[in-house]
């Protein structure tokens, strides 16, 4: 299967709920309008953020259905089809197929984990076959699923036995590695890199596509970064990526995806709390956040950082 590598920022997408914890899918198309005006190429959607392991099947297929739905084509949507139950990861990657995505993505299962690369390329090859007109991705995330096989050897066992295997969700630090899978058979495969606070290093090993949480609500202050890469601006653009880690911090105070909710409804839009075992920051948690985003201005810079990429936005056209 030939595929073109991606370049630029997919959105690691957040769940979307009402005051019950259920689904608001309605909140969808108003995420979509909002990461299509910061840039962003695509959406990644089930995943860590979008909280895709503590959802029933049938919620899985919804959100993703929406977000095709919102899309209309115009940005691309990867959909995460990992499962403990390789019959349910089948189940979701055929409905993606069926709905219409541009690609599907997997994660190791993480109670009875795979043995080897060798094991793990053959429990992927099951789930990419119930989707074989879709490329997939295998979503490399050691520090959760546990599962720490070197990705270099799934690939050259998962190569022969899974025709549509697109590349790699590498989120993991180990930069080396990732440089050995984006050179891996001279570049064969897409590897996307998938940690935020390391993008800029990652860029000097040679990635052009990424996901991740924070390009949800940040984007276009990544998209600085980029820029001043692309433009050989190294030390500017290691100021860039500073401002973002800023707010990164942020993220090792409290959990993780709570904290990144509350920082999108500050910036404007409520997508509801979280699902146990996560819990939605209190209020004194939430007023310690603000008090330290304000203290790093991340509100003015991230406005200035919209105005600046909607201003080069408008030149480009």
């Amino acid at each position: 299967m030939h595929r073109r590598k991606t370049e630029g920022l997919l959105a690691a997408t957040f769940s979307t709920f009402d005051e019950n914890n259920e689904l608001k899918l309605e909140l969808i198309p108003i995420v979509v309008e909002r990461l299509i005006a910061d840039g962003v190429k695509g959406v990644f959607v089930g995943g860590t953020n979008g909280e895709g392991l503590s959802m029933s099947t049938e919620e899985r297929m919804a959100v993703t259905e929406a977000y095709v739905k919102a899309s209309n084509g115009r940005i691309q949507v990867f959909a995460h089809v990992g499962h403990s139950s390789i019959k349910e990861a089948q189940k979701l990657a055929a409905h993606a197929q069926q709905v219409g995505v541009d690609a599907i993505s997997a994660v190791a299962a993480f109670y009875f984990k795979p043995s080897s690369a060798a094991n793990l390329a053959d429990c992927m090859a099951q789930i990419a076959m119930a989707a074989p007109e879709l490329p997939f991705y295998y979503y490399h995330m050691p520090a959760i699923t546990g599962v720490s096989v070197s990705v270099i050897s799934f690939l050259q066992h998962a190569a022969p036995i899974i025709p549509n295997l697109a590349g790699v969700k590498y989120t993991a630090n180990t930069l080396h590695e990732y440089q050995d899978c984006l050179r891996f058979e001279e570049g064969k495969y897409d590897i996307l890199f998938g940690y935020d606070e390391l993008l800029l290093p990652a860029l000097v090993m040679g990635a052009r596509g990424a996901i991740g949480s924070t390009y949800s609500f940040a984007a276009p202050m990544y998209h600085k970064v980029m820029q001043l890469f692309n433009e050989g601006k190294l030390a500017e653009a290691a100021s860039a990526q500073y401002d973002c880690n800023e707010m990164i911090r942020a993220l090792a105070k409290y959990p993780s995806i709570p904290t990144q909710k509350e920082i999108i409804r500050l910036d404007g839009l409520d997508l509801g709390g979280c699902r146990y075992p996560l819990r939605r920051l209190n209020e004194v948690q939430v007023a310690e956040l603000k008090q330290y985003l304000d203290a790093i201005n991340f509100f003015k810079k991230l406005e200035l950082a919209r105005k600046e990429y909607a201003c080069q936005s408008s030149v480009d056209v």
